[in-house]
């Protein structure tokens, strides 16, 4: 971490806690209508994506 910076919010919660309100977010989302549903389609092309950033990342110097 920088010198200087500290956790702040939600970035200073524990991870448990964290996946607790995240949850209750995709869940109001869900029965709010507007949560996104990915097809097969996109969630493989998101995987790719995905695969392709982190490859490069890697062998960076």
């Amino acid at each position: 971490m920088a010198q200087g910076s500290k956790k702040r919010g939600f970035a200073s919660m524990d991870p448990e806690k964290q996946r607790e309100i995240a949850s209750r977010g995709g869940k109001a989302a869900h029965e709010k209508g507007t949560a996104h549903e990915f097809t097969s389609e996109e969630a493989k092309e998101a995987g790719r994506k995905g695969g392709k950033a982190a490859h490069k990342r890697s062998y960076r110097s």
